[in-house]
Formats: C-alpha cells, sequence, structure tokens
C-alpha cells in the first residue's frame, strides 16, 4: 500500500485539470475524488477505496444517522481518470466545495492525497509550525 506524503503546489486549469505529482502518482492513472474534512478533496487509490468501501458494508440500514453519513460520503465519489497527458479533471462539484479558484496545494495524508484550494490550505495550516510539539504529541507517536 502506498503511504501519501509531501506537499507540492499547483494550479488548476481553465478546464478544471490537474496533474497528480509523479512521485504520488506510482502506477495508478486513475483515482477515486470525494469531498474531505475541512474543505479539501480526498483523492484515493483504486485499491483504499475498495477497503474503505468495504467497512462501510457493516452499516446497518436501519442506522439512520450512519445510513446518511454513508451517502453523503458516497455521493460526492467519483472515478476521475487520467488523460493521454497525465491530467485528471476534478469534478465541478468538487471545484466549488472546496473553494479552487486558481492556486493549488496538493499533500499526502498517509492512505491518501489532499487537493486543497492555496488560501484555504494557508489559513488552515497557519501557526502549525509553532505548535508542532503539541500537533505531534497528539498523534502519540
Amino acid at each position: 500500500m502506498l503511504q501519501f506524503t509531501g506537499e507540492y503546489f499547483h494550479q488548476i486549469d481553465a478546464k478544471n485539470r490537474i496533474r497528480i505529482p509523479a512521485k504520488m502518482k506510482g502506477s495508478d492513472t486513475d483515482f477515486y475524488f470525494c469531498k474531505g474534512t475541512d474543505s479539501c478533496i480526498y483523492v484515493f487509490t483504486p485499491e483504499i477505496i475498495s477497503q474503505k468501501l468495504e467497512k462501510l458494508d457493516s452499516v446497518k440500514l436501519s442506522d439512520k444517522e450512519k445510513q446518511k453519513a454513508l451517502r453523503v460520503f458516497t455521493k460526492a465519489l467519483t472515478l476521475v481518470e487520467s488523460d493521454v497527458q497525465g491530467r485528471m479533471i476534478v469534478p465541478q462539484p468538487l471545484v466549488e466545495y472546496a473553494k479552487i479558484d486558481k492556486d493549488i496545494v496538493i499533500c499526502g495524508s498517509n492512505d491518501r492525497i489532499e487537493i486543497w484550494a492555496k488560501a484555504v490550505y494557508e489559513d488552515y495550516f497557519a501557526g502549525s509550525d509553532e505548535n508542532f510539539d503539541n500537533l505531534l504529541a497528539e498523534l502519540d507517536m
């Protein structure tokens, strides 16, 4: 299983096309895009999304709250294929959800890639260097 790390600064073009950095892409040409937390876009390999969806099979049909969460997650889940030049088109609803204009940050987050609008990314991580020790302690490493 790939583990995604690092951050890369890019731009999305007028047709919502991006390139996943080669260091993150590996041999995969298709990825699943969906809404992520904090206004980012989650990007999963087919292998990882299959594992995650398999876990969600255990959600009971009678559990209305978990069923709603499942529906919200899966309705935004989209298979995105690379074109012959290695570009991927980010679905317009996800571009709007993530508040993406032009400048983006693509970063690794262990089992997924995240795509952020640069301004949202900078706001989210503002002050995190000063609080690094406390944040690292939260991971209990």
